[in-house]
């Protein structure tokens, strides 16, 4: 049996045709026509209720978007990065032509000129603290983050950042004064930071983006975690960030080259995770529905397209071995966060001294990055952050109701403030399925009856606006 609960009413009770035929009709007539037509995602879809689900695709208005993004200033702004010669955290702060002052300088004057553009709903500011001596700091050091801030139009208090560290390292990570051109790691990050707030600063978005190239990332993490928690001691909804960290070649240590794929790292079992938590999720599983990783899936939907020229390989980890970015301040924060990277690294070109051995030249060299490549990771960027600020937000407060012993499904969720909102879509998928596979499309309501036992599969809600862009899937807690 199945319940099907209209705006403001309570549920109602149905038979199992009539909530799979008439209510599943009558409800996706609430809900926008998707946008532009995709091939099914989940040709092996089990069946069920609802539909397969398929990719959001994007409109024209991303298109156009993604068409702005420029090669050669991604190229100018890698290069110009590693002229500064080092941007080691401890490098000079006052020198006007190297170090990290002088590039700290030329990113707040760069943004600064894209701001000027935006009418006032971007700002620049340089954020800054003094770190006190500490792991790799020896000394009370002033680290500085230069933050551009997107303000939204519609629901401003909904934000998502994007980064990269515009510091760098030589071999040994305290040397401050041999060259250490960072290029691939990780002026390639700014660059696609920096071009994102060029290409957005003309536009409106609903929601607000954050755009900042941190600093202290190779000492520790220490300015992304300043900022992170600049937002969260104001109390920011941070409802997704990304961390862009080595992304500017396509070229592996053997030579082999994979320019087609960008790598998302995405963690299960969230880093601030309560044991209150931990007991809820061992019990009814979830260990595959993180935030982070229905972020994730949000990425694969709407940027591994064609208009990208990329395919996103989601790797289920929350970095590599032996490494960390930037991403990870923010999961300590309890926000759901990825780390986008290269698909297969040279270390040779990754924390060396420039130097040539037996022939082989040694050092993070803008020769050997790929500028075609890093300006499609910034057409994925560019289409994950608008695809995320244009959209609703998540769905908060989705629960599935576990009082009862029963073999259907209610899920009930809070209504999202956007005034665009059309309504939600209920999503299932095997419990063995790394993607969600059906989708139904159930309207403006706040709970909805499924004829499917919850004990088999797994479900989630999402939130979609008057012209089709989908939220990010919001897993539920059990609950009453």
């Amino acid at each position: 049996m199945g319940n099907h609960q209209t705006a403001g009413g309570r549920p109602t009770r149905s038979s199992r045709r009539t909530f799979l035929t008439a209510s599943a009709a009558a409800t996706a007539a609430a809900v926008a026509t998707p946008l532009t037509a995709a091939p099914a995602a989940a040709a092996g879809a089990p069946p069920g209720p609802g539909r397969p689900t398929r990719p959001q695709r994007p409109d024209r208005e991303l298109t156009a978007l993604l068409r702005e993004i420029d090669r050669h200033r991604i190229e100018a702004t890698v290069r110009r990065l590693a002229a500064f010669g080092t941007r080691h955290t401890l490098s000079s702060q006052t020198d006007p032509v190297r170090g990290i002052g002088a590039a700290r300088d030329w990113i707040q004057s760069q943004l600064s000129g894209y701001a000027a553009a935006s009418g006032g709903r971007m700002t620049v500011e340089l954020q800054s603290y003094v770190q006190e001596p500490a792991s790799r700091i020896p000394t009370a050091t002033t680290i500085t983050n230069v933050v551009a801030t997107l303000r939204g139009d519609v629901t401003p208090e909904r934000v998502y950042v994007i980064t990269g560290h515009y510091d760098s390292r030589a071999t040994d990570v305290m040397d401050a004064v041999s060259d250490a051109p960072g290029a691939d790691d990780d002026a390639s990050g700014v660059a696609v930071v920096m071009e994102l707030a060029r290409v957005l600063a003309t536009r409106r978005s609903e929601a607000t983006v954050v755009l900042a190239a941190v600093a202290g990332e190779e000492q520790g993490l220490y300015g992304s975690a300043y900022l992170a928690g600049r937002l969260k001691a104001a109390g920011v909804d941070v409802q997704g960030m990304f961390s862009n960290d080595i992304v500017g070649s396509s070229t592996a240590d053997d030579g082999t080259r994979d320019p087609r794929t960008v790598r998302l790292f995405a963690e299960g079992v969230p880093t601030a995770e309560t044991p209150a938590e931990a007991s809820v999720r061992q019990s009814v599983g979830g260990e595959n529905d993180s935030p982070s990783r229905q972020l994730a899936r949000f990425v694969s939907d709407v940027a591994d397209n064609a208009a990208t020229g990329m395919g996103i390989r989601v790797v289920y980890r929350r970095d590599r071995y032996l490494r960390g970015s930037d991403h990870i301040s923010f999961l300590r924060e309890g926000w759901p966060a990825g780390r986008f990277t290269e698909p297969a690294e040279d270390f040779a070109h990754q924390h060396q001294d420039v130097r040539v051995v037996d022939g082989v030249q040694y050092g993070d060299l803008p020769e050997f990055c790929d500028f075609d490549y890093i300006t499609r990771v910034a057409r994925v960027n560019a289409a994950t952050l608008w695809s995320l600020a244009q959209a609703p937000g998540t769905p908060k407060g989705v629960v599935v109701v576990t009082t009862n012993l029963t073999n259907d499904t209610t899920l009930r969720w809070q209504r999202g403030p956007e005034p665009d909102l059309a309504g939600y879509e209920v999503v299932w998928r095997e419990t063995t399925a790394a993607e969600w596979q059906r989708v139904l499309p159930v309207g403006d309501v706040t709970e909805m009856t499924v004829d499917l036992s919850k004990d088999n599969v797994f479900f989630g809600v999402r939130a979609v606006d008057r012209a089709g862009h989908r939220s990010p899937v919001a897993f539920p807690k059990p609950g009453s």
